[in-house]
């Protein structure tokens, strides 16, 4: 028998992580299930960027380069995701976004000593992630993009190969297993790059024993750097002498305030740099990630299975209709829920209406983000009640929800 609500309210009480929901600007009356698309606004957030905007900016002017630390702001912030990722702190750099990112480290790793020429990645990727990967094998004629289901991965890798997967998979929330992935491709003389947009500040991640070199990820998500939030490239220390960013911008320079006319590349990661670093979403983003790191990682990813556990159990006690999409293995799936209704959109529409927020993904997915700090058991709970009613009087037919807006 599923939990009882006052079951799952217990449990909200003796949660060592509960205190942090209180961390949030969430809105009364709404359960926030969509933060593995865009996190929730940290308290701390609002009043840091006021005073980069009001002090740093507006009285310290170009003087907070140095004063307030801008310039180094990337490197620190880095260095703060990598205690996230299981990666030393000068593996790690903020800069630009997710795309920009993937695109760099494909060309980099494509271009790399020995020289290789074929992207493998699976079809369903993330859309992203795919169309940077088509853009450069039509820019680049010796370089072929090449689509096989994820089973069938490693086995198509070679020495040529350059591997682009996502960790956890943006709609059904499958999760690869990183380590052996690594290791089977690096045998066969390949090279990984990992997209951990839908895993970062959710699951427990391991980058240097599970044998990455290469990734990417989002800053707005389970980190809640806000929207647009500057993303972050990993490179593991033994690699980065011998990958050359594509971009060649004047922070990657060696020496960018030696205003040269010629390109020299900087030490470590700072080529992959490139252009100014955006400080305001930087300062947005540190609250994010501080806030993060005072969380223990170990309970977080175990509150977030606990949470897709109860989810699962309750729709398919009470939603009987709804096809689950996810992994029901906690050790092989991320912290999103995912059921397949052929009328998903309107049922979304429906529940936010109602005050669930979640997700759609075409053609008939509907998602559901388990957050553990700022999502409880009764939050669930409660969720799945909502969802059963919107179901069970097919309040999802209405002709409102019919037209699909352009952001769910």
């Amino acid at each position: 028998m599923a939990p009882s609500l006052a079951k799952c309210e217990a449990r909200d009480a003796a949660d060592p992580l509960a205190p942090f929901r209180d961390r949030f600007a969430l809105p009364d009356g709404v359960i926030y299930l969509d933060g593995n698309s865009l996190g929730a606004l940290p308290r701390d957030t609002a009043a840091r960027v006021a005073r980069v905007i009001d002090a740093e900016w507006g009285d310290g002017l170009v003087r907070s380069w140095n004063e307030a630390d801008w310039i180094d702001a990337p490197q620190r912030v880095g260095a703060k995701i990598a205690r996230l990722l299981g990666a030393a702190g000068d593996e790690v750099l903020v800069a630009d976004s997710t795309s920009v990112n993937i695109y760099k480290l494909l060309c980099a790793a494509l271009s790399a000593a020995g020289g290789r020429h074929t992207i493998l990645t699976e079809p369903g990727n993330f859309p992203t992630d795919l169309h940077i990967a088509q853009g450069i094998a039509a820019q680049q004629a010796d370089v072929t993009l090449r689509t096989v289901p994820r089973d069938e991965i490693v086995a198509a890798a070679d020495a040529g190969t350059v591997v682009l997967l996502t960790h956890v998979h943006y709609k059904t929330g499958a999760r690869f297993d990183m380590a052996a992935i690594n290791r089977e491709v690096a045998g066969r003389g390949g090279v990984v790059v990992w997209d951990l947009s839908h895993s970062v500040g959710a699951i427990e991640l391991d980058l240097a024993a599970a044998g990455a070199q290469l990734a990417v990820g989002s800053g707005y998500k389970y980190l809640n750097g806000g929207p647009g939030a500057p993303a972050f490239v990993f490179v593991a220390r033994e690699l980065q002498a011998g990958l050359a960013s594509p971009i060649t911008g004047w922070f990657g320079h060696a020496d960018p305030f030696a205003f040269a006319d010629d390109y020299v590349p900087g030490p470590g990661l700072a080529p992959f740099m490139s252009g100014t670093p955006p400080i305001l979403g930087l300062a947005a983003l540190e609250c994010g990630v501080d806030l993060m790191l005072e969380a223990d990682i170990a309970q977080l990813a175990a509150k977030g299975q606990a949470l897709c556990d109860l989810f699962i159990e309750r729709v398919e006690t009470r939603c009987p209709g709804l096809e689950l999409v996810t992994p029901r293995d906690p050790a092989v799936r991320g912290s999103h829920v995912s059921f397949r209704h052929q009328h998903g959109y309107a049922v979304m529409q429906a529940l936010i209406e109602r005050g669930v927020i979640g997700d759609f993904r075409t053609p008939d997915v509907i998602r559901f983000g388990m957050t553990p700090l700022y999502i409880g058991y009764a939050d669930a709970w409660r969720a799945v009640e909502i969802l059963a009613e919107v179901l069970e009087t097919r309040a999802w037919a209405d002709p409102r929800y019919a037209v699909r807006a352009r952001v769910t």
